[in-house]
């Protein structure tokens, strides 16, 4: 569609708006492939525009030339031999007809390039502009939230009218100023996910929505649990076990808990040859901050988790920073619950 429209144009638009767009594209592939270091082949695409491009000059040139050339006259009638005298016709009076004027070359090539040129910049000026309207802030666009809108809540989930659900915990936690939270403010992410679990060994009876949010250092995962365990009393758990990395602390007001953990690391033979199944290995330590819905805490609690896969960790003020940053945007969304 595009190649008809051009050979619409006249000759001396279509062909300097030719030699202008191969120059550009030539120009920006070879030094993509020299400078950047992008390889040979962009290299030889970028030779191949600047070739036709060459091409198009030398048509304009001969075609100019043409243009300038001038006519040959008329040859001249050779002489016949002698004959009868013959009277001469009525010469008619001559007609002058005004003079055809003949397209301005350098002219159109002109506005050819002006053309061009008023295109371009409205397409580099459109690219620049946000998507929502509003100046550019340099932040990265996060990716959508993948949710499986086809599946039925939980039980869990009616019986908890409180509860809220995977996205609308994806849609507090997929926030664009996160990888700046993090310490990674050059990043963005590159999965973002919200589901409708239940608590484990609850019979499906407590409900425990979960998000996560990818990026190439961190992954991210919010998760709200709607039990009657309280953060006091989960703290007490922790005095059991390991728990030489918890901290108690107050965010927004509510009872918190730091922790640490193994996160678990299971592989699958899915039939390809290429990997077997094995038991359950440990993986990389995550760091939980656990806040409770409440400044009472009367039961139930939020749980923000972060790891990487090679094992580095954000500083602790990070994950405090992120609570007060996405808990108070959790609001319950319009999700049907039959």
């Amino acid at each position: 569609m595009l190649g008809f429209l051009v050979r619409l144009l006249p000759f001396w638009v279509r062909e300097p708006l030719i030699i202008l767009v191969g120059t550009v594209f030539g120009v920006r592939i070879l030094y993509m492939a020299l400078v950047d270091g992008e390889g040979w082949v962009p290299a030889v695409i970028g030779a191949v525009f600047l070739l036709g491009a060459a091409l198009r000059v030398r048509v304009v040139v001969h075609a100019l030339r043409a243009r300038r050339r001038p006519t040959p006259e008329a040859d001249e009638v050779t002489e016949s031999a002698p004959s009868a005298p013959v009277a001469p016709a009525p010469v008619a009076p001559a007609v002058r007809r005004p003079a055809e004027k003949k397209p301005n070359a350098f002219a159109q090539a002109f506005f050819a390039i002006g053309l061009f040129a008023v295109i371009g910049g409205a397409l580099w000026i459109e690219g620049k502009l946000p998507e929502d309207g509003t100046a550019a802030t340099g932040a990265s666009r996060p990716a959508a939230c993948r949710l499986d809108e086809d599946e039925k809540l939980p039980g869990a989930y009616r019986s908890t009218p409180e509860a809220v659900t995977g996205a609308d915990l994806c849609r507090a936690l997929n926030r664009p100023e996160l990888p700046e939270l993090l310490g990674t403010p050059t990043e963005r992410s590159v999965y973002a996910s919200g589901t409708d679990n239940t608590a484990p060994l609850t019979d499906r009876k407590v409900a425990q929505p979960e998000a996560r949010v990818e990026f190439e250092t961190y992954t991210v995962e919010l998760s709200a649990t709607y039990n009657q365990l309280t953060v006091a009393q989960y703290a007490k758990l922790t005095r059991y076990g390991d728990g030489r990395d918890a901290r108690n602390l107050t965010v927004l007001g509510r009872p918190a808990l730091l922790t640490s953990d193994h996160m678990m690391k299971i592989q699958f033979d899915l039939g390809s040859g290429e990997g077997a199944s094995g038991p359950v290995e440990q993986g990389p330590l995550a760091r939980t901050l656990t806040v409770a819905f409440d400044g009472k805490d009367r039961g139930g609690s939020y749980d923000l988790t972060v790891w990487s896969e090679s094992g580095l960790l954000p500083e602790d003020s990070a994950l405090v920073d992120i609570a007060e940053a996405v808990l108070p945007g959790i609001t319950r969304g319009t999700r049907d619950q039959d």
